[in-house]
């Protein structure tokens, strides 16, 4: 059998069992073009290439027909493997908290959730559709429930959704990994009995208990977030919102509400679910463009700060008005040092902890010590940063930031806009500003300048090459100070579980680590310097004149010179 004959046999079986059949029509219309069409062949082997697998954020992948892709055969044996894990680990009563965003698919693969779950025997917590990520990890906790599953690609691009899987209940021994996502071995043993699980058209489906939905859940959300701000006066802060054409708009405003935080400016432009994402290319705070049309709305409404969301609301970008009278977006490193010193300085206790992922800035750990607090660095995603025993507070640089884990064991991007408010106003009170606060944290702890590197690959093979390219070939120096430090991050380390990437340290105190998103085909470098400020001025143009050295010189030893335009 010719190997065309083989890969159309293998898509029309799974045609046969697909339960969908908008997908089924689409499958088959590929595999009638691939005996002629080279692109149709191209695309069916893509289509066919392996099954998606658990990653740094679940499973994500371009919604389409096809076991590499999402829908509602992927979803559902997903959900069956799900299900017969939480059977074995807890129990026939096991019960899930199912929440969705307003993505294309988002609907249909909920519904196949719920089904599945519920034909499975167990209990079904279904939350109102279209809420944000936050809701689900803040369900999970409150209400003891054994998992939780989210629909929902966060800030990826429009084709694109996604499979969160969450751990609580009975089905975790502690409480700092209730209401975390899951890691190894849990990851592995679901994904094993996925594999094993029947045709997506032969697993049982019922209809859910209208009893077990639990529609309060996010207005408890709602009153726990708003209380960040203790104060009972209305707040002088304008505020200038987008909800990134996500689900968190309406959560984001009756937030502010509740908290006494009226002068709110909405991009009305963004502020309804659009999952094409109408307005920007990328639906990313941190792309370029993103905030255009907030940083118009903040000019011309004389704004304090503007919070931008991502679609699904569990990150958060902040743009302020810097002295010298234009806008300033605060990197994730900036905001995440802001939000951590808040954290230590307001309540901490001994034995607290302040952690980050290891790509993120280190000037957290220099927080953490001089509050007398501990520092853990860990993997990237909040899948590993969430679960940090004694957590305070927990950031990584993609401004993602936990600032509640009691409630949220996860990255929240509303909680963190409140934080955000109530920082500029105890600041306020001060005489001061959240810039005068990162000068301030200069001068103790020297400046922490980071940037981001990034390639943008269409073969992902190029990543790999590059990588070996740089290790082969590796640099003595960078921008002229010599590498002292030279670490493979997949080999054992006590501090960290294995994972790909290169960590690279010089003499100076510069740090580069280069590893692959585990979202997005593309290569990622994070760089970082530490420039001592031994006068009132902090140095700023030394600091990024050295990060632009670092960046060419990178850039030269992989071997690309096609840097993706942001992160």
């Amino acid at each position: 059998m010719s190997e065309t004959g083989g890969l159309v046999d293998a898509a029309r079986e799974w045609i046969r069992h697909d339960p969908d059949p908008i997908t089924r029509d689409e499958l088959s219309g590929l595999c009638t073009r691939a005996g002629t069409d080279v692109s149709a062949l191209a695309e069916l082997s893509s289509r066919m290439s392996g099954p998606l697998r658990f990653g740094t954020a679940g499973l994500r992948g371009a919604v389409g027909a096809g076991r590499s892709r999402m829908n509602v055969a992927v979803v559902t044996a997903a959900t069956a493997g799900l299900a017969a894990y939480l059977h074995d680990v807890v129990g026939p009563d096991a019960r899930v908290v199912v929440g969705c965003d307003a993505r294309h698919g988002s609907a249909a693969f909920t519904d196949a959730t719920c089904g599945v779950l519920a034909g499975a025997g167990l209990r079904v917590l279904a939350l109102p559709r279209r809420l944000p990520t936050p809701v689900t990890a803040f369900a999970v906790r409150t209400l003891g429930a054994d998992a939780g599953i989210m629909i929902t690609a966060s800030h990826n691009p429009p084709a694109d959704n996604g499979y969160k899987v969450y751990l609580g209940g009975r089905a975790v021994a502690e409480d700092h990994a209730r209401g975390v996502q899951i890691v190894a071995p849990a990851d592995s043993q679901i994904a094993a009995r996925i594999d094993a699980c029947a045709p997506a058209d032969q697993i049982p489906l019922a209809s859910v208990d209208p009893a077990d939905a639990v529609a309060g859940v996010a207005e408890d959300y709602i009153t726990r977030v708003a209380a960040y701000r203790t104060r009972t006066d209305p707040s002088q802060v304008r505020v200038v919102l987008t909800a990134m054409h996500g689900v968190g708009g309406e959560t984001a405003t009756r937030v502010l509400s509740r908290a006494g935080v009226d002068d709110v400016h909405v991009v009305a432009e963004q502020f309804a679910p659009d999952p094409d994402f109408s307005t920007v290319p990328f639906p990313n705070p941190e792309e370029p463009g993103a905030l255009d049309l907030s940083l118009v709305l903040a000019k011309s409404s004389d704004a304090d700060v503007v919070i931008a969301l991502d679609p699904d609301a569990d990150r958060c970008a902040v743009a302020i008005p810097s002295r010298t009278g234009s806008w300033r977006q605060l990197s994730g490193d900036e905001l995440g040092a802001v939000l951590g010193e808040q954290a230590a300085a307001d309540g901490a206790r001994s034995g607290d902890t302040l952690a980050c992922s290891i790509v993120s800035s280190r000037l957290l750990a220099r927080i953490a010590e001089h509050h007398g607090l501990t520092h853990r660095s860990t993997l990237t995603g909040f899948k590993w940063i969430a679960r940090t025993p004694g957590l305070r507070f927990g950031y990584e640089e993609a401004i993602g930031y936990c600032t509640d884990p009691q409630a949220v064991r996860d990255k929240d991007g509303i909680g963190a806009m409140m934080r955000v408010i109530t920082l500029i106003e105890s600041l306020r009170e001060e005489g001061r500003t959240i810039e005068d606060l990162l000068d301030d944290l200069a001068r103790r702890h020297g400046l922490h300048a980071t940037a981001p590197l990034s390639f943008r690959v269409a073969d992902p093979a190029r990543i790999g090459a590059a990588m070996a390219r740089l290790d082969s070939d590796r640099p003595t120096t960078l921008a002229g100070a010599p590498v002292t430090e030279w670490r493979d991050l997949a080999e054992p380390n006590p501090d960290l579980p294995p994972t790909e990437g290169l960590l690279i340290g010089t003499a100076q105190g510069d740090r580069v680590i280069v590893r692959p998103s585990g979202t997005e085909p593309k290569l990622k470098c994070y760089l970082e310097v530490i420039e001592p400020c031994t006068g009132p001025d902090i140095p700023h143009e030394r600091a990024r004149d050295r990060l632009a050295r670092i960046a060419a010189e990178i850039t030269e030893h992989l071997g690309l010179t096609d840097p993706a335009p942001s992160k």
